[in-house]
C-alpha cells in the first residue's frame, strides 16, 4: 500500500485517509504540516483495486459514510471531514 509519511514533530499516530482531488482533504494534510507534526496518508483513489477496497473497509469502521478526510488517531479517535479545530485540539501531545 502507498502510505506516504510526513516527517514532523512525533506526537500522536495519525492516519489520514484522502482523495487526491479532495479541497478538504488537501486543506487537512496542509493545517498538519502547518502544526508541524508527523503524520501518515493515502490517497485513497489513486490506489490499486484490491488497495482501494482494503482501506475502504479500514475506513468503513471509523467512518460507516466513507467521507474524506477520515483521519484517525491513535487508533482510538477518529476525525470526519476538516475540522480545524478539532484537528489541532486531537494533535496536541
Amino acid at each position: 500500500m502507498a502510505v506516504k509519511r510526513v516527517p514532523g514533530k512525533k506526537s500522536k499516530k495519525i492516519m489520514v485517509y484522502a482523495l487526491s482531488t479532495c479541497p478538504w482533504c488537501a486543506k487537512a494534510k496542509k493545517l498538519l504540516d502547518e502544526i508541524g507534526v508527523e503524520y501518515d496518508f493515502v490517497d485513497v483513489d489513486l490506489e490499486s483495486p484490491e488497495e482501494k477496497q482494503a482501506h475502504l473497509e479500514t475506513i468503513k469502521k471509523w467512518n460507516p459514510a466513507r467521507s474524506f478526510p477520515t483521519i484517525v488517531i491513535d487508533d482510538k479517535r477518529c476525525i470526519i471531514g476538516f475540522r480545524e479545530a478539532d484537528i489541532i485540539e486531537a494533535t496536541k501531545p
